[in-house]
């Protein structure tokens, strides 16, 4: 009979136990409930019974100590998360530092059309080299060069062939000879009409190749007249057919 009173009072005293042990992870949760402590009398481990007042009051100690280990976890916590949240901002900031500075780059350059976006195309003609070098990006915003014969209107590539572009020394004049020889001096550059007569055939094919991929990228204008030669009339139909074939 005695171990049986003593396994209750155990029993009784494991339940008081578990439901002091629900209460901490309560408190732990900000819901603190003490009324579970000291709800009636609570059987000790010997079988002797507690006094309600004296649960109550050990309840309350007991759940002052788990709300402030409550407080110190949950501070953890948050010092944790806010770590985590600063460092995110951070990532987001420096990606911004590099990203977004270029999109509002952009975005100001937007507003403001380029040089080939407000000129209208151009009609097809004909161009001698003192007509051809008006176009050379600085005196005239549209700029044009001659390949093969050939005068192609590569103002939308001005970062290329504008005045301060890699290949600007070609604005406004035939580039054929510079593109054939690889040459970027004004060796490569005739101030007279030049038949490329002297170049190979490895350097004319290659000036051939170089039509193409003007043809392909940019308007096609007209013809670089030869001295004495006499510029050709286009009608609005051939203009507009011409230019239907490039779109």
């Amino acid at each position: 009979v005695g171990g049986a009173g003593r396994g209750v009072g155990e029993g009784r005293g494991r339940g008081g136990g578990g439901r002091r042990w629900r209460a901490v992870m309560a408190a732990g949760d900000g819901d603190l409930k003490l009324g579970t402590l000291g709800s009636g009398s609570e059987s000790s481990s010997d079988g002797s019974s507690e006094s309600p007042g004296g649960a109550g009051a050990a309840a309350e100690g007991g759940g002052w100590a788990a709300a402030a280990l409550a407080l110190l976890t949950g501070g953890g916590e948050m010092l944790l998360n806010v770590a985590l949240v600063a460092l995110v901002l951070l990532g987001a900031y420096r990606l911004w530092v590099r990203w977004g500075r270029r999109g509002l780059g952009a975005g100001a350059g937007a507003g403001e059309e380029s040089p080939a976006a407000s000129l209208p195309r151009m009609k097809k003609r004909d161009f001698s080299l003192e007509q051809l070098r008006q176009y050379d990006g600085s005196r005239n915003p549209r700029i044009l060069l001659a390949v093969n014969g050939k005068v192609f209107d590569v103002t939308k590539g001005s970062k290329f062939y504008g005045p301060a572009g890699p290949y600007g020394i070609f604005a406004g004049r035939d580039a054929s000879r510079g593109l054939a020889t690889f040459c970027l001096d004004k060796d490569a550059l005739r101030d007279e009409y030049d038949d490329l007569s002297d170049l190979n055939a490895v350097q004319m094919e290659s000036v051939r190749e170089w039509e193409m991929q003007f043809k392909e990228k940019y308007d096609y204008v007209g013809r670089l007249l030869k001295p004495g030669e006499e510029p050709s009339e286009y009608t609005d139909e051939e203009d507009t057919k011409d230019h239907n074939k490039q779109d």
